[in-house]
């Protein structure tokens, strides 16, 4: 019995075992960290704001010039050197639109906005969302049962992180939106989480001159 507890005594401590299934979120922020280098920055001082009205949307014409194409044209395709998108993009942006990374869930402004308007790409200001698409799924992503029109987007087989899902593109500039799930709403039953600091808001017409000063 002593000589079976000295054995015992040597044998090395059993590894550490996680739980199998660990949520999306807490993997999307994991890579985030490791392509970082540390904790996902906030949006910094360039690229497109998360609210967009003429005169920004003039300002980023002068410095993008995707952003002078119509915006419900998505036939146009925009092609920019890597380079050309970190100088056009914020930080957070060219990580994700760029790099396909995910921002930390309720992060982002947008999450919260319910006025009538649309959820235009920060790359190339193609409208892709409307606002009376966009509910409340509890994830801390705004979410969409559809897009405006299905040539809007472009989807693709996303393998990354363990598990098999379908990737959301803009149809213009190819710039990494989101994924889309089978577990939304009807009549679409579709939830496309999207990534806030992916898109800019622009408020509907009549909304934004009431809002006006």
């Amino acid at each position: 019995m002593q000589t079976l507890r000295a054995l015992n005594r040597l044998r090395p401590p059993r590894p550490l075992r996680l739980p199998a299934v660990v949520s999306f979120a807490l993997l999307a922020l994991l890579a985030d960290c490791a392509a970082e280098g540390g904790a996902p920055t906030a949006t910094a001082d360039k690229g497109a704001p998360l609210m967009l009205d003429a005169a920004t949307i003039a300002a980023l014409g002068e410095t993008n010039d995707a952003w002078k194409l119509p915006p419900d044209d998505p036939s146009i395709r925009v092609d920019k050197p890597d380079a050309e998108w970190r100088r056009l993009l914020s930080p957070e942006q060219y990580r994700i639109l760029r790099q396909s990374g995910t921002e930390r869930a309720g992060s982002c402004a947008l999450l919260s906005v319910k006025r009538p308007g649309s959820f235009r790409c920060a790359g190339c200001g193609l409208r892709i969302f409307r606002s009376g698409e966009k509910f409340e799924s509890g994830t801390g992503w705004p979410s969409f049962s559809q897009p405006i029109a299905a040539d809007r987007i472009r989807t693709a087989v996303d393998a990354s992180l363990g598990m098999t899902r379908t990737e959301v593109n803009c149809a213009r500039c190819g710039g990494h939106l989101g994924h889309v799930f089978d577990d939304g709403p009807p009549p679409t039953h579709l939830r496309y989480c999207m990534n806030g600091a992916a898109m800019a808001f622009e408020p509907a017409a009549k909304d934004a001159a009431a809002a006006a000063p």
